[in-house]
């Protein structure tokens, strides 16, 4: 098992995750088997209960794990399905060996961080990495292992010394650093003193450094690289520069350029590996497929306007996989997406009396758009102007694709301003309500909130007299799809009868036929709810379906996507 550790240095936030995913990719494309591994240094034992603007949004995974947000990278990029064991927390670790030493385990020793907590997250990242991951069902040949945050954090520092054990404990070629760090510009010239000062903080904390991976604006200049192979003490050919791209899917171009393969296929020695001749010739032809895909977006003029309507659009990192997906779906149609952020506050009549210039300001961009996206969320706050603008979506023939909550919205609109129910609600929105549309689940807890919501992979089954639906013939018109949840809420199954017999559609059911998955109209250029999270299940080289589909209505593209798609046998979404 080779591993490859991915680590940053001056700031967080800089781009470890990508260049982490963009990694194993290249090692992918020439045939090796790729595993990936978050640490994260936070107390928290998983993701879930942290708000997105806190730290972007929740991932989730097949077996229902809440995971950092990188996992997600990880997922669309390698083309993998991991499980929660994959993000490693502190809390998740000390939870580990505590629950160790109170069965006894640790034979009365005195239980310590080293070595206990250390030896237990080297143990975790060997067995871990070894499981298989993509569909060879094979152990993988390198694990790409990210440490979250910045070397130097003192939440970090029993991570740093378990990895510095873990390159000695796997010896020598089978282990090698990249280090992240940050070359700003000041007047105009490029500074290395704080890479030269995270190389040090780096290496004082045992860790030796194979690569220097240089974030900044522009490409580096010769005499930047030089001088930080002069002063970090490594050759020129170990200096990467990660400057800003066009988009993020031109960086394992970028690295590739740059002979990251050569320097990866000597460091870890792969002579001693042998690769499978299918494997090789599969990652050649993933490599030209993404080449040819990303570099296209250089040479699009077609401009696709999608509103996204959500309540954390100061923080663009919680709809993470959401544009992720639109992007996946734009590039797929031959579009430039152009995504137009929409706090749905400043859509509600209120926001009209407050601040006016931001009231019509969102009013424009909500009529102007090609389409309209509501993604989920949690509580009260801008749920009105969400209602506001499905309405907009449903009777001016807009494409709307809602996501969780997005779909949950389409439904309380669609009673209020169809069905005549002038009140109706969800109760996590107004408790009381006289019409509750959508209601908590029977099996959620109201006391613990950490992974008690309905989560993971679940199948929905498309519903007789269903034939006509768009997003099933995206879907290839299989009766069944599996796809990722998170929620509390569902819609109120008393209230289906009268919702259907008023047009609103529900075409898609769970395997017991209670729970409502999928809501559709019939006579609209494309107007679909979904209760899961099909953005969680999208990849580059394909793209989500409902994605996929509303990006090709916006487009006025539909007809030729969903044609193409009774031609494929669909992986995404994970058709049965």
């Amino acid at each position: 098992m080779k591993y490859v550790l991915v680590s940053g240095g001056v700031i967080s936030g800089i781009g470890k995750g990508v260049i982490a995913s963009s990694t194993g990719l290249l090692l992918k494309t020439i045939g090796c088997k790729v595993s990936a591994i978050k640490i994260d240094p936070y107390m928290n034992v998983d993701a879930g209960t942290m708000a997105p603007t806190e730290h972007g949004e929740v991932f989730v995974l097949n077996d229902g794990g809440e995971v950092d947000l990188d996992l997600g990278n990880y997922e669309r990029y390698l083309n993998v399905t991991l499980t929660r064991e994959n993000n490693i927390t502190t809390g998740k670790i000390y939870q580990h060996v505590i629950q160790k030493e109170r069965r006894g385990d640790y034979l009365g020793k005195t239980v310590q961080v080293v070595p206990h907590i250390t030896d237990a997250l080297q143990d975790w990242i060997e067995r871990v990495a070894r499981v298989p991951v993509d569909d060879t069902n094979e152990e993988p040949d390198v694990c790409i292992i990210e440490l979250g945050g910045t070397v130097g954090d003192i939440e970090a520092a029993p991570f740093v010394e378990a990895l510095r054990q873990l390159r000695r404990r796997v010896g020598k070629g089978n282990f090698v650093q990249i280090h992240v760090s940050l070359i700003p510009v000041i007047n105009g010239e490029q500074k290395t003193k704080p890479t030269q000062q995270a190389i040090r903080d780096v290496r004082s904390a045992g860790l030796a450094p194979d690569l220097i991976a240089c974030r900044c604006q522009q490409p580096l200049e010769k005499s930047t690289t030089n001088k930080i192979a002069l002063f970090c003490d490594v050759d020129v050919e170990q200096v990467l520069a990660v400057h800003d791209c066009n988009s993020t899917y031109h960086v394992p171009l970028l690295l590739e350029q740059q002979q990251l393969i050569s320097l990866l296929r000597t460091t870890l020695k792969f002579d001693e590996l042998l690769l499978q001749p299918r494997l090789v010739e599969k990652g050649k032809a993933i490599w030209n497929e993404w080449r040819e895909l990303t570099l296209a977006q250089d040479r699009l003029f077609d401009t696709v306007n999608i509103a996204l309507v959500g309540k954390y659009t100061n923080l663009h990192d919680s709809y993470l996989s959401v544009i992720k997906s639109l992007e996946h779906a734009s590039m797929k149609c031959g579009q430039k997406l152009n995504l137009i952020w929409v706090d749905s506050e400043m859509l509600e009549e209120e926001a009209s009396h407050t601040n006016s210039a931001k009231y019509h300001k969102a009013w424009h961009n909500v009529c102007t758009a090609d389409g309209i996206l509501v993604p989920g969320g949690f509580g009260a706050r801008g749920t009105e102007g969400m209602i506001a603008a499905a309405k907009w979506a449903r009777t001016k023939g807009i494409p709307y694709l809602g996501i969780c909550l997005g779909m949950q919205i389409a439904v309380i609109e669609y009673a209020r301003n169809v069905c005549g129910m002038k009140d109706a609600n969800s109760v996590e929105i107004v408790p009381s309500t006289e019409n509750p549309v959508v209601i908590f689940m029977p099996e959620g807890s109201k006391t613990h909130l950490g992974g008690t919501m309905r989560l993971g992979i679940r199948p929905t089954i498309f519903q007789a007299d269903s034939e006509w639906s768009k997003l099933r013939h995206l879907y290839g018109d299989v009766p069944q799809i599996l796809e990722r949840h998170r929620h509390r809420y569902e819609v109120n199954p008393e209230y289906i009868d009268r919702l259907t017999e008023a047009g609103l559609n529900f075409v898609g059911k769970d395997d017991k036929g209670e729970r409502m998955e999928v809501v559709e109209l019939k006579d609209h250029p494309y107007f679909v709810g979904v209760q899961f999270h099909p953005e969680y299940l999208s990849r580059v080289l394909d793209p989500s379906k409902p994605y996929l589909g509303f990006v090709a209505a916006c487009s006025g593209m539909l007809e030729k996507i969903m044609s193409a798609s009774q031609k494929v046998h669909l992986t995404n979404g994970v058709s049965v």
